[in-house]
């Protein structure tokens, strides 16, 4: 074996432009591939990150009534959904694939919201308990965050989000100011900011309301204090945290499970139950993988085109084999004069060919690589070099040598030793 690869390098650097050149088709086959595959594999990851968030792995578990979000703001409260006691949460935090979770309660765009005599028309008002920030992801950017017996002890002190700190203060630090809710004034003692994520340019208040077209700011005020402006059996939501990304939606559906057990099945005549209610998880990472699915889809019709260049490259090995047989058919009958048997002229030519093709197959991917690098500075898309594509794509390149080298191989092997030294 060792020798055949020595002569199969002989054979190589004693052609050197047409080795190239027969090369080639499998280089550019190679490269193609691994540039396409690279970039499926970053665009996927970045579909992942930008739709879930990198490193937060969150999932919100709501109370949904059919296919939206259950409104308290006008209904009553039926009588089978009751608050998530503290025994449902302490089973959720045991699941295997939650790291930690918390409940909240939340308003949209409430009526009474104001700062001095401007109304706040876009905000969401969040009621949370002593884990939100740490598992939602947010960090105190300014002032302070809420003491323990400010989750219990009615303060009245709130907490605001950068969106809305910008927007409503114009530059002016909020802490220590008042907000109005519901007719309540409540002191805000600090800013929050999410640790990833979009954070929009807003310097005015007309920037803060175009934006919040789309887009509200945040304010969050301690779980006890939600019945002084709102009331205090309404039903709360959960955000899980999950131990990693692909735990996500299996966190979510088992949380989602036990909330749901806290509806009760009450539906006697006359009293005021829920309709169609139940706790249901966002499907985020479910999301990201049909959109991955789309865009791999996509992608893999230009792996097939890119394939076709090393059906090419297979032929032109296959072609310059066959001229590498008929050149030196007067050596192949030297050697089965000699006693070479069959098995060794076949051995030979079929390294050969596999040697060829694997010299191109490296190549194709340190170029490949490079492709991959160059278009993603330039198209300012993600990579993500995948080792399993570059050990296949070089495996793959020596299966093309054995495939398109086995018929020169066989046809040396097969040839008569009187007419190989006969011929001219």
């Amino acid at each position: 074996m060792i020798e055949n690869i020595r002569l199969s390098f002989q054979g190589i650097f004693s052609h050197k432009i047409r080795s190239f050149l027969t090369m080639l088709g499998i280089i550019i086959g190679i490269a193609a591939i691994i540039a396409i595959v690279s970039t499926i594999e970053g665009t996927n990851e970045q579909i992942k990150n930008n739709l879930i968030g990198s490193g937060n792995n969150t999932v919100k578990i709501q109370l949904q009534q059919g296919d939206y979000a259950a409104d308290f703001t006008y209904d009553t409260v039926p009588n089978n959904i009751i608050p998530i006691s503290e025994e449902s949460k302490k089973r959720i935090e045991e699941l295997e694939e939650v790291e930690s979770c918390t409940l909240y309660r939340t308003r949209n765009n409430p009526d009474n919201l104001f700062y001095l005599n401007t109304k706040i028309d876009s905000a969401i008002i969040y009621g949370i308990d002593e884990d939100y920030f740490k598992t939602a992801g947010y960090d105190i950017a300014e002032g302070i965050g809420f003491t323990e017996k400010q989750y219990s002890d009615y303060s009245k002190v709130a907490i605001i989000d950068t969106t809305l700190a910008r927007g409503i203060f114009e530059g002016e630090s909020p802490v220590g100011k008042q907000i109005d809710i519901c007719g309540e004034p409540f002191t805000i003692i600090g800013v929050a900011a999410k640790r990833s994520g979009f954070e929009p340019v807003i310097n005015s208040v007309d920037d803060y309301f175009t934006y919040n077209q789309t887009s509200s700011g945040l304010l969050f005020i301690p779980t006890a204090d939600w019945g002084i402006c709102f009331r205090y059996d309404e039903p709360q939501n959960c955000i899980a945290k999950a131990v990693d990304t692909d735990s996500m939606t299996n966190a979510g559906k088992k949380t989602a499970d036990i909330l749901n057990e806290n509806i009760l099945a009450v539906s006697s005549e006359g009293e005021d139950t829920a309709q169609n209610m139940e706790y249901k998880s966002e499907s985020l990472l479910e999301q990201a993988k049909a959109l991955q699915d789309l865009s791999s889809s996509t992608n893999n019709m230009l792996i097939w085109i890119a394939s076709i260049s090393l059906l090419v490259g297979g032929i032109g090995v296959m072609n310059i084999m066959l001229v590498s047989v008929t050149e030196r058919t007067r050596e192949i009958g030297l050697k089965k004069a000699l006693g070479a048997r069959k098995r060794r002229i076949l051995a030979q030519f079929l390294t050969e060919a596999v040697v060829l093709t694997s010299i191109g197959g490296v190549i194709g991917v340190v170029s490949g690589i490079g492709l991959s690098k160059v278009i993603a500075n330039i198209a300012d898309v993600p990579v993500s070099i995948s080792t399993v594509a570059v050990v296949i794509s070089v495996v793959f390149s020596m299966v093309v040598g054995i495939v398109f080298g086995l018929i020169p191989s066989i046809k040396a092997a097969r040839l008569n030793p009187i007419d190989a030294l006969r011929y001219e």
